[in-house]
């Protein structure tokens, strides 16, 4: 049986001077209708191999069901720093961490991903096999791939824990399709190794403008978070001083930090309009609630009102005499604009050192980093006679008003440091499980696939 991509929706577009991908390819086993090319073909020539690898990029195509949506906002809303104003009952049960095993948006997050790595993984086997592609781009697209599938990977068992890790492509889909869970240590690994190699195979360069595909430093800088959530904090040190000391990127004003030519960015995922997902969401007309807004708890947790981040990134506005907190990270909720969703991005690279820094007891070094963060936010710097610990809460503090409402980084931030406990126990008493740190493993997807088991309490 020949593979083959979906011919017409593998087709590139130019948005403003950035090459991005109008929808997603699904991957697809039988026929060879006229608007498909077979799999084998895909890779034979550098134009149609650079399309295949730019369909994988294409993560807020309705042909991968909004991928975006479900990691920007669902964790956000699990975690304490999003609120969600809407009605949805499937996404009220990520505001109350209190997820049902038949939840249709876990189903689809869950779903959705793994089509992504399936993608991933028969570009990877087609680039591995072709003969005919110029050694430059090989490398490069083998890279870009590779780091593409660990972000995936990443997203998962960040979410699920243990996880099934399917590496082969679509002729082992039997294989694949009844593959156990893979212990979520082992899934960090394969995470390790394809940044690694990635890593060794991107260039430093970006392709295009924009920073709409990854390069060596994109590597470097995924690395640098995956190690820090091993609790590995020399490596996570290495990689992000790689990234820091590239001098490549800059931390210019929180006014401009998220804008598509911002030197900030260090990869970004393209958009045909300008306009961001997350910007789609967050802004609104002035009497309109936005579906998800900062909560007034992480409002208030701004050290000063003076904040620049405080200032620049939320906009309250008062409806029906309440008042919400807009999140004004990205100005444009529609129409065209020059924002994209942006993945990656300087100042984490600082609190990554910081926070390695601290935990091996670096305590001015991690001063250093951490006060580089809060300059470009007008405050002062943190004190000199911080305690470790201390040190650790500061940088927490400072993760948590820099990063808010970007791809859930503070649900994954109480989670790796076990504190989801204290903190979502107490702010969601009736509803909070200690076992509520990890989703459920759909049920549907059980049901396909028997070998799978589900996570503590979820067998409602």
């Amino acid at each position: 049986m020949k593979k083959t991509f979906q011919k017409l929706i593998y087709k590139a577009m130019i948005v403003g001077t950035v090459l991005t991908v109008s929808s997603c390819s699904k991957f697809v086993e039988l026929g060879a209708p006229p608007t498909q090319i077979l799999f084998e073909d895909a890779f034979k020539t550098d134009a149609s191999a650079n399309s295949a690898i730019l369909g994988i990029y294409s993560l807020s195509s309705a042909a991968n069901n909004g991928f975006l949506t479900h990691a920007l906002f669902y964790p956000g809303i699990s975690g304490d720093d999003l609120q969600y104003n809407g009605t949805d009952a499937n996404v009220q049960e990520f505001a109350k961490n209190a997820l049902l095993n038949t939840n249709g948006f876990v189903n689809t997050t869950w779903s959705t991903t793994y089509n992504l790595i399936k993608n991933a993984n028969n570009a990877i086997s087609g680039l591995n096999a072709s003969t005919t592609l110029t050694p430059a781009t090989k490398s490069q697209l083998l890279g870009e791939a590779k780091f593409l599938r660990a972000f995936f990977y990443f997203e998962l068992v960040n979410n699920f824990g243990d996880v099934p890790l399917p590496l082969k492509d679509d002729y082992s889909a039997f294989e694949n399709a009844v593959l156990p869970r893979t212990p979520a240590a082992q899934v960090y690994a394969q995470i390790v190794k394809d940044l690694t190699e990635a890593q060794a195979a991107l260039p430093a360069a970006y392709v295009g403008t924009f920073r709409g595909r990854a390069n060596k430093h994109a590597a470097s800088a995924l690395l640098a978070r995956v190690f820090l959530y091993q609790k590995d904090y020399l490596n996570a040190e290495a990689q992000a001083s790689s990234v820091i000391g590239s001098g490549t990127y800059s931390l210019p004003g929180p006014d401009v930090s998220f804008i598509n030519n911002s030197n900030e960015i260090i990869w970004q995922i393209g958009n045909a309009t300008g306009v961001s997902v997350l910007g789609s969401s967050y802004v609104t007309l002035a009497t309109v609630i936005p579906n998800y807004t900062l909560s007034e708890a992480t409002y208030q947790s701004f050290e000063s009102a003076t904040d620049l981040r405080r200032t620049n990134w939320v906009t309250p506005k008062t409806i029906s005499g309440k008042t919400y907190y807009g999140i004004s990270k990205f100005k444009v909720g529609s129409g065209t604009g020059n924002e994209y969703n942006v993945a990656l991005r300087f100042a984490e690279q600082y609190l990554i050192r910081a926070e390695a820094r601290a935990q091996q007891n670096n305590l001015s070094g991690a001063k250093t980093d951490l006060d580089a963060v809060r300059t470009r936010a007008g405050l002062a710097g943190v004190s000199a006679t911080l305690t470790q610990a201390q040190m650790l809460t500061a940088i927490e503090q400072e993760r948590k008003v820099e990063l808010f409402g970007e791809w859930g980084h503070r649900w994954f931030d109480l989670k790796r440091t076990d504190r989801a406990n204290a903190v979502l126990g107490a702010l969601r008493p009736t509803t909070w499980k200690t076992t509520s740190v990890l989703y459920p493993v759909p049920q549907a997807q059980i049901i396909i696939n028997t070998n799978l088991t589900q996570n503590p309490g979820y067998n409602q």
